[in-house]
């Protein structure tokens, strides 16, 4: 299991790096998509089932769909790589092997800086998380060592009488973030709405 872990970390890690520096733009939509598919299928291996679906259903599928779609619509899916080319001043040269003179993007070094700045809390904090399945985590104890709840706690003991709700989860979804679930509909509303647009659906619209 910890080599199907640490694989499939370098792989969205390696197919990452390929979507940053591709000169291929269908080739980026394409590991852009198979990253997401790795990322989901770390969710599955996390215990988190929902989280893959969302992340496989709009990573792989409504995202990498619409990013084709408007290249289709825009350049054309045979000319995106000439595009993106022209778009820089200048042209791919073949050589003798058939490849092209330059595949990858050159390195940004301030953007490399900044990704930089931001892995290391982000790293430190992963590294700080109780490891997975631990039986005394906040996540699935009701209480703290020192016998104070946990939000895992509260939610179970203090929802129904807050919030009216005999399940915890939709108090949690409903309730104590309602704004959140109420901008999460607004964000898909938006990309559906953005999809019509691009496929052109005034009929729907």
């Amino acid at each position: 299991m910890i080599a199907l872990e640490v694989g499939l970390v370098a792989f969205v890690i390696l197919a990452a790096l390929f979507v940053a520096f591709a000169e291929d733009v269908i080739g980026a939509i394409v590991a852009f998509a198979a990253l997401t598919l790795g990322i989901a299928v770390i969710w599955v291996l996390l215990a988190a089932p929902d989280v893959a679906l969302i992340e496989a259903a709009v990573g792989a599928g409504v995202t990498s769909v619409l990013f084709m779609i408007t290249i289709a619509k825009t350049v054309g899916l045979s000319r995106s790589k000439s595009a993106s080319t022209a778009a820089e001043g200048g042209e791919h040269t073949a050589q003798p092997d058939g490849g092209l003179e330059r595949r990858f993007r050159p390195i940004n070094i301030p953007a490399l800086v900044l990704v930089g700045a931001l892995a290391v809390p982000l790293a430190y904090t992963f590294l700080s998380l109780d490891p997975v399945g631990a039986a005394d985590a906040p996540a699935v104890s009701e209480t703290y060592a020192d016998g104070e709840l946990t939000p895992h706690g509260y939610y179970l003991e203090e929802t129904l009488e807050e919030a009216g709700f005999p399940n915890a989860v939709v108090a949690v979804l409903v309730v104590y973030r309602g704004l959140d679930t109420l901008g999460e509909l607004i964000v898909a509303f938006a990309a559906a709405v953005s999809i019509l647009i691009v496929l052109k659906r005034d009929d729907i619209l």
